[in-house]
């Protein structure tokens, strides 16, 4: 039984507590470990904080990469590229798999990281489409899905503008959209993956975050404003049941009623 000497303090008629508020300090119970804010008056639900840049670290970093992912990411980096986080990638893989993927179109090759990610998930008879206007990193995504143990004929390599790439694929044939290419074309590569893909389909949009800018209330500029207008759309659009994952630069989801 609690023995705390302290008064409870009566409801009010206009306002209730709800069932997980205390009207007073907690008793039996060890004080919690994690840091909290300074004492509510009784009667209010004290809000407990905790670290989160520490949480999204450990979610980046639980999922293990492999040689050839981190030799892939080398490869970005020393081109002065952007590749998926760690955490991003495995959200791709885990999608993929969710999905059952046979056929996944990728908008921005890159060196490989995101599409080693997608083939992992994907079914073993699977085959990643990956469109990017630049060759040579291509190649370096050749190497890397080989290095992976992927077979050859389990990526498609399209080199191009996506935009002028996107309408010569097959209508409803993919399961899965994955976009990391050109911000500013974000609508457009929404509607093109709204053809693309079958009812029950995914498409993710990478970096949606825009390292912060997306959420800063001062002015952006027109990339971010265009980021801005994908997730209004994506949101309100009724032919889609989105989500947007803390993970990375921010990964936009949404599957197709």
């Amino acid at each position: 039984m609690c023995r705390c000497d302290h008064a409870l303090s009566p409801a009010s008629p206009q306002s209730f507590p709800l069932p997980f508020q205390t009207p007073g300090p907690i008793c039996e119970f060890p004080p919690p470990t994690d840091k909290v804010t300074r004492r509510q008056p009784r009667g209010q639900e004290r809000a407990i904080t905790g670290n989160r840049q520490t949480s999204w670290a450990f979610a980046d970093a639980f999922v293990a990469e492999d040689d050839a992912t981190r030799w892939a990411r080398d490869r970005a980096r020393e081109a002065g590229l952007r590749s998926v986080s760690p955490g991003a990638g495995a959200a791709l893989r885990m999608l993929a798999a969710t999905v059952e993927a046979k056929a996944v179109a990728e908008i921005g090759t890159g060196t490989g990281v995101s599409g080693i990610h997608l083939l992992h998930g994907m079914r073993p008879d699977g085959v990643l489409t990956t469109v990017d206007p630049e060759p040579e990193r291509q190649q370096f995504a050749r190497q890397a899905f080989r290095a992976a143990g992927f077979a050859s004929n389990r990526a498609r390599f399209i080199p191009g503008r996506a935009l002028d790439v996107l309408p010569r694929l097959a209508d409803s044939g993919y399961d899965l959209v994955f976009c990391d290419g050109d911000r500013m074309e974000s609508l457009e590569y929404l509607a093109e993956s709204l053809r693309l893909l079958r009812p029950g389909g995914l498409v993710c949009f990478e970096g949606v975050f825009s390292d912060g800018r997306t959420v800063d209330s001062g002015p952006q500029p027109v990339e971010v404003v265009r980021v801005r207008e994908l997730l209004r759309a994506v949101r309100e659009s009724s032919e889609l049941v989105s989500s947007l994952l803390p993970v990375g630069d921010g990964l936009l989801c949404a599957v197709k009623r």
